[in-house]
C-alpha cells in the first residue's frame, strides 16, 4: 500500500511542479484514509487520497485517470466510494475537491499495525518539507478507528538550485532544559542550504535508461535553536539523513550507502566521538518507513568530568535532507518522468556509491560547519567559566577571611547553606543558571516565552 501511496502523490506533486514554479500556493489540505468494508475479505485494504486548496488547483481527474492506471501497481483494483461524510469534513475545511482517488489492494502484505506505522512515518517525513499541506491521515480498519493530523507550527520557504522552493517544517519538539530559567526560548531550528552536488551516473544504470543531468542538494536543519543563549551548553546527540526524490517524495534510503556512512567521516576534524546507527533492528527499520536513517552521535569529551560540573548541556538534533535534481531533456511525458524517478530510485544505491568520495566531502563539510558553532561556543565557556573560578575563589576568601561574624552568617543565610563548603556549591550553581541564560536579541529566530520555574531563576539572580 505504500508504495502504490508515494506513486499517488508523486503524480499530483508533478503535475503541480509548473503552477508552484508560477508562483501559486503551496498550501492546502490533504486527505489519506485507509478503510476495510464490512464483511470484505481480511487481506483487502482501500485507501482513499483527497486534496484540496491552491497547491492542487487545476488537477484534471479526467485527464490524470489514465496516467494513474498505468503507473499504479497490477494489485490494484477500484473499489466504492469512501464515506460522503468523510469528504465533507475535509470540503469544509479547506473547499471543493481539486483531486480524488480510490483504489483497493487484494493483497495488503503485512499485518494492519506495520502497514499504519509505515504509512505514518512516510506521511510525516513527507509533511517535513511540504508544510504548507496539512495532511489528515485517518484509518478505519475492521471497526477500529484511529487519525493523524500533521500540523505545523512554524516553516520557512527554502529555495534550492533548480527545484521550486520548498516549505519547511521548523517546529522542534524538544523543550527548554529545566535549569531554572525564565524568558523567550527559540521553538525552531533555521535551515542551511548547502551545496549542489553533481552526481555521475553509473554504466548500468545509464543501459536501463536512467540520463540526463543528476545532482543531490544539501540542507541541514539544526534544533532546538540556541543561538539566543551564547552561554548555554549543547550537545549534537542525533543526526538523521533522509531522502527525497525529485519530485520531493521522500524514498527508501539506500542502507549500504548510509550505514557504511559514518566509517568514512573524519571524527577528530568535527570534534567528534563516533557516530554509529543505535542497532542494526533499529536501523532497518528506519530505513522502510521514513525514507533514511538515524544515528546516534557521540562527543569527543563524552565521559568529561568538568562537563558534567558546567551543567548538562543542551541535546541538539540535525536533519539532513538529500534532495535530488534530475532533468532530462528527452523526456516530456508525465508517465515517462515518473518511470524515470522509479529507475532513479532502483539504482539509488549505485548510484551513490559510485559518488561516494563527492558525497561524503559535502557531507563532511556540511558537519563542519554545524560543529563549528559549537565549537566556538565551547571556547567562549571555557573562558567565562575561567572567570567564574576566579569569582568563586574570590567571593569565599572574603567571607572566610572576615573577622565580622555577623556579616558571615548573614552571608550563609541568605544562600540557605550550613558552611562556607556548602556556600561554594550552592553560589557555583547559582552562577552557571545565570550565566548559562544570558539572553541575546536574534531576530530570526522564533521565540515563545518559558515560564518553568521563573522563582528559582530569580532566587538566583538574587543570590549573585
Amino acid at each position: 500500500m505504500l508504495r502504490e501511496l508515494r506513486q499517488v502523490l508523486r503524480l499530483i506533486k508533478l503535475k503541480g511542479k509548473q503552477r508552484q514554479q508560477s508562483g501559486l500556493k503551496t498550501a492546502g489540505g490533504l486527505l489519506v484514509l485507509l478503510w476495510t468494508e464490512e464483511g470484505s475479505s481480511s487481506q483487502r485494504l482501500n485507501c482513499t487520497v483527497a486534496s484540496a486548496g491552491p497547491w492542487c488547483v487545476g488537477l484534471e481527474m479526467r485527464a490524470l485517470q489514465p496516467d494513474l492506471k498505468k503507473v499504479l501497481f497490477p494489485g490494484v483494483w477500484s473499489c466504492p466510494e469512501p464515506d460522503p461524510e468523510e469528504l465533507s469534513a475535509f470540503t469544509d475545511l479547506y473547499g471543493s475537491l481539486q483531486f480524488l482517488w480510490t483504489f483497493q489492494i487484494k493483497d495488503a502484505g503485512p499485518s494492519w499495525s506495520t502497514c499504519q506505522a509505515h504509512i505514518t512515518a512516510f506521511l510525516r517525513t513527507f509533511s517535513l518539507t511540504n508544510a504548507g499541506i496539512r495532511i489528515h491521515l485517518k484509518f478505519k480498519i475492521h471497526a477500529q478507528k484511529s487519525q493523524h493530523e500533521f500540523r505545523v507550527l512554524l516553516r520557512r520557504k527554502v529555495t534550492l538550485a533548480v527545484q521550486p522552493p520548498l516549505m519547511l517544517d521548523l517546529t522542534c519538539s524538544a523543550h527548554a532544559p529545566r535549569c531554572g530559567q525564565t524568558g523567550p526560548w527559540c521553538q525552531g531550528g533555521h535551515p542551511v542550504v548547502g551545496e549542489r552536488l553533481p552526481l555521475s551516473i553509473p554504466p548500468a544504470a545509464m543501459d536501463q535508461g536512467l540520463l540526463g543531468e543528476l545532482s543531490v542538494q544539501l540542507v541541514t536543519l539544526l534544533s532546538p535553536c540556541v543561538q539566543q543563549y551564547p552561554n548555554l551548553p549543547t550537545e549534537l546527540s542525533r543526526m538523521q539523513v533522509l531522502v527525497y526524490s525529485p519530485s520531493n517524495i521522500p524514498v527508501p534510503a539506500p542502507s549500504g550507502f548510509l550505514q557504511s556512512l559514518p566509517a568514512a567521516l573524519d571524527y577528530p576534524q568535527l570534534g567528534l566521538g563516533r557516530i554509529h546507527c543505535p542497532s542494526s533492528k533499529a536501523c532497518h527499520e528506519d530505513l522502510v518507513p521514513s525514507g533514511g536513517v538515524v544515528y546516534a552521535v557521540e562527543q569527543e569529551n563524552w565521559d568529561d568530568p568538568e562537563q558534567e560540573s558546567s551543567g548538562l548541556p543542551v541535546q541538539q538534533s540535525l536533519l539532513v535532507f538529500l534532495f535530488l535534481q534530475h532533468s532530462d531533456p528527452f523526456t516530456s511525458e508525465l508517465t515517462d518522468i515518473m518511470a524515470g524517478e522509479l529507475l532513479l530510485e532502483r539504482h539509488l544505491e549505485d548510484v551513490l556509491s559510485n559518488n561516494r568520495r563527492a558525497v561524503t566531502s559535502a557531507l563532511q563539510a556540511e558537519l563542519l560547519n554545524t560543529t563549528k558553532a559549537s565549537k566556538q561556543r565551547q571556547k567562549k565557556q571555557e573562558k567565562l567559566q575561567a572567570a567564574a573560578e576566579v569569582i568563586l575563589s574570590s567571593t569565599i576568601s572574603i567571607v572566610s577571611s572576615s573577622s565580622s561574624m555577623d556579616f558571615r552568617h548573614a552571608c550563609l543565610t541568605r544562600m540557605k547553606v550550613r558552611d562556607t563548603h556548602e556556600l561554594s556549591a550552592s553560589l557555583r550553581e547559582s552562577l552557571r543558571r545565570v550565566t548559562s541564560w544570558r539572553f541575546v536579541p536574534k531576530e530570526r529566530c522564533y521565540p515563545a516565552q518559558v515560564e518553568d520555574q521563573a522563582e528559582g531563576y530569580e532566587h538566583a539572580r538574587a543570590e549573585i
